[in-house]
């Protein structure tokens, strides 16, 4: 008897998570002979809790195929955590929804947190032998899950980020007089996303000359000295840091102004540590000095998408529906890298009990020059991810974009 699949997504949307969306439903759609319909989880599990879904698999093929280049997340998404004790009524709750829309196949589409909901989920399921396949399909520009190669998203956010700073550098050298420009990007603990910034050189000695991650500590005094000696090479010094660097004692940098705010995760809500670091070059060094945070542009351009990175979050999301019908539960999938020249992954299916609430941290051997460079090893593993153009539609001039029109 046919079984129906549900999908949602959840955490921070990426330029290319409804690639993997698509990847889904149009696989589900192509195997009618073994499932019924796709429907989707509006806010992810938290509106599906609420009662919130809708029917994917009515969808037209020309807005399927525009929502495959449409960044944000569709469905929408949300930041929930599941209780630790599966016991917890919602957890019966939750599955008696299931059965009574016929579901058999969960796909949850996101980062540490969402693989935390998928292995709950599949460990209730096999608790109480609850035939359900449940599936991870990841996602995340700061590519931190760990057991796969790099994660869909990562590539967009990388080419955003390489792009962006390469037109900051255009920008800043246009005048002669001595000037530090300072550049925000995301990264709590883990520096993939800072480190994609070294692409944006022309050249060896070409800026961003300065680059901190979060893996290693950050020192103020340093950090002056090396602004110093930048400056003494170069009238204008571009910055690239992370978000989330820290000092020895673990305080995040950003602290030094305010105390960080909490998300709904326990997580401290990092920004503000470029605007420190300009302040205090300014009173330093008494240079013009200006901070930029390039935020949440970095998850959201669809014009800056890779196409790679586009076609790579599809077919992760067409494989983990092809695995779920072969019977595999509770695993997400993940990218295995066979050759970086020429540029060659595979798919496979890994534990998620192992990959949540994990982080994969940026190799410390890939640091290079006292932490403030980044060594060759990551540009040949970075660049196969930026490539390509997909086909956009435009009209007038902007983007068209597919959105859902539930009356919200």
């Amino acid at each position: 008897m046919k079984k129906n699949i549900i999908v949602g997504q959840s955490g921070g949307p990426t330029a290319v998570i409804n690639a993997s969306l698509y990847g889904v439903v149009k696989e589900g759609l192509a195997r009618n002979d073994e499932i019924g319909k796709v429907y989707g989880m509006i806010h992810g599990i938290e509106g599906f809790m609420a009662g919130r879904f809708t029917e994917l698999s009515a969808m037209g093929e020309d807005e399927l195929e525009l929502m495959k280049l449409t960044p944000a997340a569709y469905l929408g998404s949300c930041r929930y955590k599941l209780p630790e004790d599966l016991s917890d009524i919602c957890y019966r709750e939750l599955f008696e929804k299931f059965k009574r829309m016929d579901i058999g196949y969960f796909f949850y589409i996101g980062g540490n947190d969402s693989m935390d909901t998928v292995s709950k989920l599949s460990r209730y399921a096999e608790i109480n032998g609850i035939d359900i396949k449940v599936m991870g399909i990841p996602k995340t520009i700061d590519n931190d899950l760990i057991h796969t190669d790099h994660t869909p998203g990562y590539g967009s956010a990388a080419k955003y980020v390489a792009s962006t700073v390469r037109e900051i550098v255009l920008d800043s050298s246009v005048y002669q007089q001595k000037a530090v420009t300072i550049i925000e990007l995301m990264g709590r603990h883990a520096g993939w996303l800072t480190a994609a910034s070294v692409l944006a050189r022309k050249h060896p000695q070409d800026n961003p000359v300065l680059i901190y991650l979060p893996e290693m500590d950050f020192d103020m005094e340093q950090f002056a000295y090396d602004v110093e000696k930048a400056l003494q090479r170069q009238p204008n010094v571009i910055i690239c840091i992370s978000e989330g660097i820290s000092d020895a004692r673990g305080q995040f940098i950003c602290e030094y102004a305010d105390a960080a705010r909490l998300d709904t995760f326990g997580h401290k809500m990092l920004t503000g540590s470029a605007k420190v670091l300009e302040n205090f070059v300014r009173e330093r060094f008494g240079v013009k000095v200006r901070s930029v945070e390039l935020n949440v542009s970095q998850r959201c351009s669809g014009m800056m998408m890779s196409e790679t990175d586009m076609k790579e979050a599809a077919m992760a999301g067409a494989w983990g529906v092809r695995k779920a019908l072969e019977g595999l539960t509770g695993k997400m999938v993940a990218f295995q890298r066979k050759s970086s020249s020429p540029y060659e992954i595979e798919c496979t299916a890994e534990d998620v009990n192992e990959i949540c609430n994990q982080e994969k941290k940026f190799p410390p051997e890939w640091i290079t020059k006292n932490g403030t460079d980044i060594g060759e090893e990551f540009i040949r593993y970075a660049l196969p991810l930026i490539q390509g153009e997909p086909e956009r539609r435009v009209e007038n001039g902007l983007p068209v974009y597919a959105f859902r029109n539930d009356g919200e």
